[in-house]
């Protein structure tokens, strides 16, 4: 038992060194945000599909849960157009610093959704994630779009999260997957064959570009989000959010070493990144804390 927790903890850190390189990956590929994502969802709709029939799992659903799918299919093709046009127009590391912020749209999103108050430490912790976007702003003025960007890939990624998060107590993980990377990729399609954009050229990819868009899809997308789900069943929901809360860390190391000095920022832009980092760590390591006292207060 303990060999499989230990090694279960080592996989987590690959997925999350994996989540970290997907941004890396998309400086790396050549094409433009909106081609960029229809292909990483198109190849991952593909591996997932096969993931499936292989487990011969059933895809029957009601209309209603389909409804559900293609609500979050849709925000989450609109997150990563934002992701990957913000890597675009900026760099990666200005681009995870500023996703960090994902986690205090969650906490004020959330208790929107579900209906509860929100806590007076998140209001706190969430204006020193606005003092760390200041600094990064003041000093990197030139990585404006940029910001905007990823502020609202983060935005829509912690919204995809909150709804996500009713429809994976009632249906299985990899169908849901399924459902909206097949719900995202048909909606950026709809926008493309209307913008008339699917030319010959739309088609012409490079051999690297190639081979980067089916790493993004297959490990970066199909199996890191399978096996995130499997890592959960042996770890501590305490041990899983401190470990993505390195994603970010990861990235950014990766490419420094990767991309080399386009990646290199002020001293200014680390100061503001590490403010975000760090109030996320800790208001993740607070509420975990507070949902296991809860949890065995209920017990007891």
């Amino acid at each position: 038992m303990q060999n499989a927790r230990l090694f279960n903890y080592l996989h987590l850190h690959v997925i999350v060194f994996i989540w970290g390189f997907t941004a890396v990956l998309g400086a790396l590929i050549s094409i433009e945000a909106i081609p960029l994502v229809w292909y990483r969802m198109l190849l991952a709709t593909g591996f997932v599909l096969l993931f499936l029939l292989l487990r011969k799992v059933n895809l029957k659903h009601t209309r209603k849960a389909i409804a559900g799918f293609f609500i979050a299919g849709l925000l989450i093709a609109l997150h990563w157009l934002a992701f990957f046009g913000a890597i675009k127009v900026s760099n990666v590391s200005v681009t995870l610093a500023v996703m960090s912020t994902g986690a205090f749209f969650t906490s004020f999103l959330e208790p929107l959704y579900y209906r509860r108050r929100i806590d007076g430490y998140e209001v706190l912790f969430g204006v020193l994630v606005v003092v760390g976007l200041y600094i990064i702003f003041q000093f990197e003025s030139g990585y404006t779009m940029g910001i905007v960007l990823a502020l609202c890939s983060s935005f829509l990624g912690s919204l995809f999260s909150v709804i996500n998060g009713k429809m994976a107590i009632r249906h299985r993980a990899s169908v849901i997957s399924f459902y909206e990377l097949l719900f995202g990729v048909l909606c950026i399609t709809i926008y493309l064959a209307f913008s008339g954009d699917f030319t010959s050229e739309f088609f012409r990819l490079s051999k690297h570009d190639w081979i980067y868009l089916l790493i993004l899809a297959s490990v970066c997308t199909a199996y890191a989000f399978i096996a995130s789900i499997h890592v959960m069943k042996w770890l501590s929901p305490y041990t899983v959010m401190l470990t993505i809360n390195l994603e970010p860390v990861y990235g950014i190391i990766l490419a420094l070493l990767v991309l080399g000095d386009s990646e290199n920022m002020s001293p200014q832009f680390y100061y503001g990144a590490l403010i975000i980092l760090v109030t996320v760590l800790v208001n993740g390591i607070m509420k975990t804390r507070r949902t296991i006292k809860t949890t065995a207060g209920d017990v007891n």
